[in-house]
């Protein structure tokens, strides 16, 4: 008996069956999807941290200015005025304002300081009060 030559057969086997060009689509389109949105949240974070770090600069510097104010008020004849003003470089970015109050005891005056930076009615702003003795 002569041999001949048999067609082969085209179809694939489970084993054999790979991706097909659709299911590769698809696949990078969620990928694509995925990248973009931990993308847009990279930028978030960023974002983020640059806001979390004005508040942490403002706070500083609200601390500093009550140190000054506490320093100040500790000398005679100190008036506890409000007063405003602006830090000076690197800080030009930020202002300042100091309040006085009235405190239920008669040798302590509540003080709050503000820090401003930006835009004040997007509240970019931190308040800290502390108390000083007033002297008499």
């Amino acid at each position: 008996m002569k041999r001949g030559l048999k067609a082969k057969d085209h179809r694939m086997s489970g084993r054999d069956r790979g991706f097909t060009l659709l299911e590769v689509m698809i696949a990078l389109a969620i990928i694509a999807i995925s990248l973009v949105t931990l993308l847009g949240l990279s930028n978030r974070s960023i974002a983020v941290n640059l806001r979390l770090q004005m508040i942490t600069q403002a706070t500083l510097l609200a601390q500093q200015r009550i140190a000054e104010i506490e320093l100040q008020a500790s000398a005679p004849g100190f008036a506890f005025s409000t007063e405003e003003g602006e830090f000076a470089e690197p800080f030009e970015n930020y202002t300042w304002e100091v309040a006085y109050q009235d405190s239920p005891l008669p040798y302590l005056q509540i003080v709050t300081v503000t820090v401003v930076w930006g835009d004040k009615a997007k509240n970019e702003a931190v308040d800290l009060s502390s108390f000083v003795f007033r002297r008499t």
